[in-house]
């Protein structure tokens, strides 16, 4: 991992945490499941909240616990239930109305990033791009600097920024801190992990 980042690497640096999924794989509204006494999407909420971002914004469905008492301004999921680039897109779009230099994208359901990983990947950002990597996968939390943001608005489907991280420089992440909780038993393996 490359060393923490100073706190002056953030200047610029919005966060676009994404919390507005269907929850289908979930068979419910799963940001809200209780994971050891608290809803799934806080675990990650706070974490970043820790973290000195120039701005928060979460992108939010219909069922996500309130996240406005830890500096996230929420964007809502239009239409609802639309698919994850879709989130994307209003996330970037929130953040670069906000004068953002680079974002990075978090997903509230990877409860188990820790922030030394997002340090990291501040770090290494070279002002162009940087993704996670687990199990040879690229993936989110991952940082865009601007010139992708007109790419990263007009994305549609359910792939997000997926295609942009292709050669992306990348951060290892222990594949058991990458859980991203899908269905029922990814929960009931979070909760066996904490």
């Amino acid at each position: 991992m490359s060393p923490p980042a100073p706190e002056k690497a953030f200047a610029g640096l919005a966060l676009v945490l994404l919390a507005g999924g269907q929850s289908a794989r979930f068979g419910g509204p799963k940001l809200i499941a209780p994971l050891h006494g608290k809803p799934l999407a806080l675990h990650a909420a706070e974490m970043l909240a820790g973290l000195p971002f120039a701005a928060r914004y979460a992108v939010i469905g219909a069922q996500v616990p309130d996240l406005v008492a830890l500096g996230y301004e929420p964007v809502q999921l239009d239409p609802p239930g639309a698919p994850q680039a879709r989130s994307l897109a209003l996330g970037v779009a929130a953040a670069q109305a906000g004068g953002a230099r680079a974002v990075l994208v978090a997903l509230a359901d990877m409860p188990f990033v820790p922030p030394e990983h997002i340090r990291a990947l501040v770090s290494g950002f070279d002002g162009d791009r940087i993704a996670t990597v687990a199990d040879g996968v690229s993936m989110p939390p991952a940082i865009f600097g601007a010139a992708h943001f007109a790419a990263l608005t007009a994305l549609d489907g359910d792939r997000g920024g997926a295609v942009r991280l292709k050669r992306a420089p990348t951060v290892a992440l222990d594949p058991q801190l990458a859980l991203d909780i899908d269905r029922p038993e990814d929960l009931a393996r979070a909760a066996q992990r904490l």
